[in-house]
């Protein structure tokens, strides 16, 4: 599962919708050579492949109540940084600098959007599936949100837990919502 190797194909699977259960739930850390973890890993990353207009996925949203998230921001037309398709394993925000509104919406919560405070840079360590090897990425704009969004299902949140109130939810109109 290293960014610069090879794609196992990993199986698609069903994205679970709120308010299931797992969803609420604080997801536990797992080992990354640990051989479910890196099929989890490659079954994320098949699933976000098959997800239109998704740029990331978390385990919980395929029913695993692991740290684990998967993000290929490069899919969104207003993307600056792109790391790549990328699947991290007990991912952790190491910095946040310049704060400012945007939309977004949720596999997880199909037909609604709404306006979230979050960070425009990041800074994410963890480890990468079967290797284990360490990697700190730096992320901006739309990359930076959607691995934020990730990183609050890990925590058992979704966006709208992020809401400040009802004017800020949106219909989804268009494919191109973060």
């Amino acid at each position: 599962m290293n960014r610069r190797g090879p794609r196992p194909a990993g199986t698609v699977r069903d994205v679970l919708g709120a308010p299931h259960p797992v969803l609420s739930a604080v997801a536990e850390p797992v080992d990354p050579g640990d051989p479910e973890v890196v099929a989890a890993a490659a079954d994320l990353l098949a699933t976000l492949r098959r997800t239109p207009a998704t740029t990331g996925l978390a385990a919980p949203q395929i029913g695993l109540s692991w740290r684990l998230i998967a993000f290929d921001a490069g899919r969104h037309p207003r993307s600056r940084s792109w790391a790549g398709e990328t699947v991290l394993v007990n991912p952790r925000l190491a910095g946040a600098a310049d704060w400012d509104e945007g939309r977004e919406g949720c596999a997880s919560i199909p037909g609604l959007t709404a306006d979230v405070r979050r960070a425009t840079r990041i800074t994410v360590h963890g480890h990468l599936p079967g290797s284990g090897e360490t990697v700190t990425i730096e992320a901006d704009a739309v990359e930076a949100r959607c691995i934020q969004h990730q990183l609050d299902h890990l925590d058992g949140l979704l966006f709208l837990d992020r809401v400040p109130g009802a004017l800020s939810l949106h219909r989804k109109l268009h494919t191109c919502d973060a």
